[in-house]
């Protein structure tokens, strides 16, 4: 990705006093034409969050964010656009990357750190990649056919040996399986 993020809002760490930092944030069209091409979306219809900034002390940041999204992903077996919607909640620990420890330790290990880079947080970019996690792996149309399957979801085939196959080819073309 060259230049700056497609959805960036960066906040000033100077912003971020003792009271919460707040703001609510919309992914314009043309942002929202840019994720969807970053994401592989046939479209990106909203994005919207609400994020929070506190200090957890004197150089960690916690994030909480709030976000929900309208899309259309293609079906992985049909290619059809399906209609998708997510709805997320997430928190980030920002710092200096050597707080990392002491960071996870004020806020437990459910929240990711992100190292400081800088002297700002791009809110934008942070629920862009939620976003982006939030998004099913491989969409699937309700009118794809049944027998297509993917990854684990995948039935068990009639014949359980790896080797059944082959003992069909070998038993039509008039050989015998050793």
């Amino acid at each position: 990705m060259s230049g700056s993020p497609e959805f960036s809002r960066r906040v000033p760490l100077a912003r971020i006093g003792i009271e919460p930092y707040r703001q609510q944030i919309a992914a314009t069209e043309a942002e929202r034409a840019a994720l969807a091409q970053r994401f592989d979306l046939v479209s990106l219809n909203r994005l919207n969050a609400t994020v929070e900034l506190v200090r957890t002390g004197e150089r960690l940041v916690l994030l909480r964010a709030d976000f929900e999204a309208a899309f259309e992903q293609s079906c992985t077996v049909t290619l059809d656009p399906i209609a998708g919607a997510v709805a997320e909640r997430f928190l980030l620990l920002y710092g200096p990357s050597e707080d990392e420890e002491a960071g996870a330790s004020l806020v437990g290990d459910e929240v990711a750190f992100e190292p400081l880079a800088g002297a700002t947080i791009d809110i934008g970019e942070a629920v862009a990649q939620e976003f982006s996690l939030a998004l099913p792996p491989f969409p699937r149309s309700p009118d794809a056919s049944p027998e297509v399957s993917l990854g684990a979801d995948a039935a068990p085939a009639q014949d359980t040996s790896p080797f059944a196959g082959l003992l069909r080819l070998v038993d039509r073309d008039g050989g015998t399986a050793t």
